[in-house]
């Protein structure tokens, strides 16, 4: 069973001198080694256990019995905006804990079980195909490269690649970037059917055997009913005002939208975590896995409640090195490839903390915001 993910084709523009050709794929062909031994040794599966199935429900919980209770009960303000929160932390715990691994079939060994939690994105409002194009596809397959990653694309007022043109207002995202990040739930919710119509016209669904009609339809199928849901509904059958649904709902995916932003940029856009710019030299599947170590950061390995909530992207290196694999094995697994990397020479970018992997991400925005 080949658990280590399908390497993709990239540009070359790494920067490891004296560590070439030859040495690249004795790395990579050595970390899977040691990744596979680990595994048969202690006879334990690349999926989840049972552990996993407990955070699903957890996480699943901490999202809908907010969202029931306050459809079947009148709370008073305080009550509701505390619900609110709630539901906001479990929005964000599905998409890092269990949609994330569904998409990327990593949760089960059966298909099935894959496409069933994957498609907790449509609980939260999102569309899965368009997801599995900008994430799975291009951002795992193009990891922090200029133009091709759109992770780091350059949005509102905020500068995240050092490729891009410098704008005075860009001096001062260190100061207002945490405020937009909030607003990445928002984003997804409105913003995806404007990308999904972007992926039909240039043809990238039907690249990816998809029908552009269908997946439109059914992703506006999946806002109708979702904003039915937060917002008709509570207005029709319960007694809170116009301006306190619209608040929750606000709240909701402000505080989701802040906590998986923040999540993402301290795994790429920090101190040593490379922008590299495509050119026309290909690369094989062993440079891949450089590319890999040298675009992403890993941080707060031995924060446990971190490490239960956010799925396991606080080990980006690991994640994005090996997608198929549970997250739930990414803390033993970083031990591995953190030795792995040492005994070559390739950098393994990591910050030994919450605190200092959130220090580490606002130097960079000040330091993107003027070079």
């Amino acid at each position: 069973m080949d658990y280590f993910g399908s390497p993709h084709i990239i540009s070359n523009n790494m920067n490891l001198t004296g560590f070439e050709g030859s040495q690249q794929k004795e790395f990579w062909k050595t970390l899977r080694r040691n990744v596979s031994d680990h595994f048969k040794t202690n006879g334990i599966s690349t999926k989840s256990n049972p552990a996993m199935v407990a955070k699903t429900i957890a996480m699943l919980m901490f999202y809908l019995a907010p969202v029931v209770i306050l459809l079947t009960f009148q709370v008073n303000v305080w009550i509701g905006l505390l619900l609110v929160m709630l539901a906001g932390i479990g929005k964000a715990g599905i998409g890092m804990s269990v949609m994330h691994d569904g998409l990327h079939g990593s949760y089960s060994s059966k298909k099935w079980v894959n496409r069933l939690t994957g498609a907790s994105m449509y609980l939260i409002g999102s569309n899965v195909f368009n997801w599995k194009i900008q994430h799975n596809i291009y951002h795992h397959a193009y990891t922090n490269m200029h133009g091709l990653d759109e992770d780091i694309q350059t949005r509102w007022i905020i500068r995240l690649c050092e490729h891009t043109p410098v704008k005075p207002i860009h001096r001062f995202q260190h100061l207002y970037a945490l405020f937009l990040y909030s607003l990445m739930s928002l984003s997804m919710l409105f913003g995806d059917i404007t990308q999904l119509i972007t992926y039909n016209q240039t043809g990238i669904t039907r690249k990816h055997n998809a029908s552009p009609v269908r997946e439109l339809l059914k992703a506006l199928l999946v806002k109708v009913i979702y904003l039915f849901v937060m917002l008709a509904l509570p207005l029709l059958y319960t007694d809170y005002t116009w301006w306190q649904v619209v608040t929750g709902f606000l709240v909701m995916h402000l505080v989701a939208g802040f906590i998986l932003s923040i999540v993402f940029q301290m795994a790429h856009i920090t101190e040593g975590a490379q922008q590299p710019i495509p050119n026309e030299t290909v690369v094989t599947a062993n440079s891949w896995a450089i590319h890999q170590l040298l675009t992403t950061s890993s941080f707060a390995r031995n924060n446990r409640l971190l490490n239960w909530y956010v799925g396991g992207l606080n080990f980006q290196v690991e994640h994005h090195l090996f997608p198929n694999i549970c997250h739930m094995h990414y803390q033993d697994l970083s031990i591995i490839v953190e030795q792995t990397a040492t005994a070559f020479g390739v950098p393994y970018n990591i910050k030994p903390s919450l605190r200092a992997a959130l220090i580490s991400h606002m130097r960079r925005l000040k330091e993107l915001g003027r070079n």
